[in-house]
């Protein structure tokens, strides 16, 4: 099975067939899951020290924080092949 990578800013690549939600992080429900996902160590911060803009809700449990907009991921994860990567290309795309 492939998997598609998608470059989610900062050199942070994800497989797209993972996410299940991006939600803004603002929310207390958010919020909770979060502070929970760092309790338990499923917590996976890709914001390289910005501030967290998106909240990725992946479907092995793990959340992932990153700096990009959910709008943005959204497009980038629904988008077309400018913004994917197939399996095992590099940063660079090749």
């Amino acid at each position: 099975m492939a998997s598609d990578l998608v470059h989610i800013g900062f050199g942070n690549i994800l497989a797209s067939q993972r996410v299940l939600a991006i939600t803004s992080p603002d929310s207390a429900p958010i919020k909770r899951l979060v502070k929970e996902g760092r309790r338990k160590g499923v917590c996976i911060d890709m914001t390289s020290g910005r501030k967290t803009r998106a909240v990725l809700i992946l479907d092995s449990g793990h959340v992932v924080l990153a700096s990009l907009s959910p709008d943005a991921l959204a497009s980038r994860i629904t988008g077309g092949p400018e913004d994917m990567m197939p399996a095992g290309a590099g940063a660079d795309g090749k």
